[in-house]
């Protein structure tokens, strides 16, 4: 009894050493590969390029002041619809201490000058209707004291437009702002009380509101040097809008920047796009809109195609798949592709709808990784 334990125990153990060798042997050794197949499938392929950018108005104007001064009142808010020459603020003007001063001594010395010339028309014109000088002579001293008066009203208007910015009897007043354009007031970026300088030949001067024709907008963006040879001029787009998730916006390419200017080190060309009528007529596009627009570079509709990842290719670049020929069989066979949109690739010629073709070895190992685990 005493030797069978130790035997019994002796043959469970060489027993248990063979099973881990075997089952180790059977680990180590590599698993056939089943590869899958796919075969060809009508599709309508749309080859994009993406463009980013914003919705703008075609034409958005700057209005502003023809003095400079504080804004003494607003007429209109952001977003009010404005007609041309309506009013759209009135300016209280400062006057430059030494335009003013000039001003005053300029109606002082006309003055004077036409006081001088009032009374000596009135001495001439009693020698005159006593025949004393000729009409000749008296006609000189009535045009001396009309230049005189005239000299007067002039100095006195300018003194009136330094103070006031307005004269006595003009049709038009330079301190009240009035819109250039119809369209609607988009941004009003001051307030009542703000300083505000006049637009002149040297200065650009203040922006007092900026009004645009809403009606029509356009997509304004840029597109990389690598893409900007595959578009053109009326191409389609279709313009996806951040804040309006329910509806694309359709356009049509309209110009393209013949040069480039460098972004974060790469050369981008600005684009613009006529946006189409929105089929939704009580939505209101916003000026200023983030979008990205799907430039439509080619379509093709239900032609047969694969897609990508099935293709291999050749060392001079020409492609081919692996077709089945019989079970986990394959042949090599050449075939021309057409146009791609990067996920499925048009099928020209070398098959048919029923052929069937391997698909790439890093799909099928990871369906199997995926099913060990």
């Amino acid at each position: 009894m005493r030797r069978i334990l130790p035997i019994t125990l002796g043959i469970v153990l060489v027993l248990l050493f063979a099973l881990t060798l075997l089952f180790l042997y059977r680990k180590s050794q590599a698993q056939p590969v089943v590869y899958e197949t796919e075969t060809p499938f009508k599709a309508t392929i749309i080859k994009k390029t993406v463009a980013t950018g914003s919705l703008v108005p075609r034409r958005e104007i700057e209005i502003k002041p023809r003095v400079s001064g504080v804004v003494e009142k607003l007429f209109v808010e952001a977003g009010a619809e404005i007609k041309q020459g309506q009013d759209i603020a009135r300016i209280k003007i400062i006057p430059n201490v030494v335009s003013l001063n000039q001003a005053e001594a300029a109606v002082d010395a006309a003055r004077i000058n036409f006081e001088n010339a009032k009374r000596e028309e009135t001495r001439y014109k009693g020698l005159a209707k006593q025949q004393l000088i000729s009409e000749v002579e008296f006609a000189r001293y009535q045009l001396e004291f009309k230049l005189r008066q005239q000299e007067l009203q002039s100095a006195s208007s300018n003194l009136q437009l330094v103070k006031s910015g307005a004269a006595k009897g003009a049709g038009k007043v330079s301190n009240v702002v009035t819109s250039t354009v119809d369209g609607m007031v988009i941004d009003v970026p001051v307030k009542e009380g703000t300083s505000v300088t006049e637009t002149n030949n040297f200065n650009p001067g203040s922006t007092i509101a900026s009004v645009a024709d809403m009606g029509d907008m356009i997509f304004q963006g840029k597109v990389d040097e690598s893409e900007v040879g595959k578009i053109k001029v009326g191409m389609p787009l279709e313009i996806v809008v951040g804040a309006i998730e329910k509806q694309k916006v359709e356009g049509v390419l309209e110009y393209i920047a013949p040069k480039g200017v460098a972004v974060d080190g790469a050369i981008q060309f600005e684009i613009k796009a006529a946006i189409k009528p929105l089929k939704d007529k009580d939505l209101f596009i916003r000026a200023g809109y983030s979008a990205n627009a799907d430039i439509v570079v080619d379509k093709r509709i239900d032609v047969m195609a694969v897609h990508e990842s099935v293709l291999q290719f050749e060392k001079d670049g020409k492609p081919f798949v692996e077709v089945q020929v019989a079970g986990q069989q394959f042949e090599k066979r050449p075939v021309e592709v057409g146009v791609s949109d990067g996920v499925q690739i048009e099928l020209l010629k070398g098959l048919d709808l029923k052929t069937a073709i391997k698909k790439p070895i890093m799909a099928t190992e990871k369906k199997m990784e995926k099913e060990e685990g």
